[in-house]
């Protein structure tokens, strides 16, 4: 089986840098409703150095098939997730999906 994982780039608001890495670190809330999931790896939290704000994330799993099944059966907490955390950024896109 091919690992899975997903990347995104957010800009996050001035001043709530230390909230959304408490969200999206490698121990954060994102990180713990994840690991719900046994096919969960990780989360990595990178930080631009030269772009004051701007946050990649990869999230890595066994495999696409264990993404979407945990997608499926928590799709209530992800929403509701994201939903808390939006006011956190001024923008985010996906960056892709890939194999690892």
């Amino acid at each position: 089986m091919t690992g899975y994982a997903y990347i995104w780039e957010f800009q996050v608001k001035s001043g709530s840098e230390a909230e959304f890495e408490l969200h999206y670190g490698p121990d954060g809330t994102w990180v713990r409703l994840f690991r719900h999931s046994p096919d969960f790896i990780e989360t990595l939290l990178l930080k631009d150095k030269a772009v004051p704000g701007r946050y990649i994330t990869l999230d890595r799993w066994r495999n696409e098939a264990a993404w979407q099944a945990f997608h499926v059966a928590y799709a209530a907490q992800y929403a509701q997730l994201d939903k808390a955390c939006e006011n956190l950024t001024e923008k985010e896109q996906s960056l892709g999906t890939y194999a690892t």
